[in-house]
């Protein structure tokens, strides 16, 4: 019970620090029409698994990138919180947060794909 009270705090906290952070001040930018760098999610998402940044909602692109990342924190989180030994958490964090990481900005890309906005070249 206490891990998925945790897990639901984290992701919270997470979520929210996120949308304050790094989402507010790129609308607020944007809707200023002032420079702005995209997030490190959506430049990976770009040149990695070509996503064709025009045919999709900034907007909605956020929140999912949003989403995700908050979600990956609190699952790495709690599972690091579960682990009682200090070089396993450190080893094993390590490579759960990467495989974390890869696997559910892989699942961005299969969603955006099945939806057509992958560039096919």
């Amino acid at each position: 019970m206490e891990e998925i009270i945790l897990f639901v705090l984290t992701f919270l906290l997470a979520f929210l620090g996120y949308r304050l952070f790094i989402v507010f001040p790129i609308k607020q930018k944007k809707k200023k029409k002032k420079k702005y760098k995209d997030p490190f999610e959506v430049t990976y998402l770009v040149t990695k698994y070509k996503l064709n940044i025009e045919k999709v909602n900034y907007n909605r692109l956020l929140l999912v990138i949003s989403t995700v990342s908050s979600f990956d924190i609190a699952l790495i989180v709690t599972v690091i919180v579960l682990l009682k030994n200090f070089v396993l958490e450190i080893i094993g964090g390590f490579i759960f947060t990467m495989l974390t990481i890869l696997v559910s900005y892989h699942i961005v890309f299969l969603f955006y794909k099945k939806k057509g906005m992958i560039n096919n070249g």
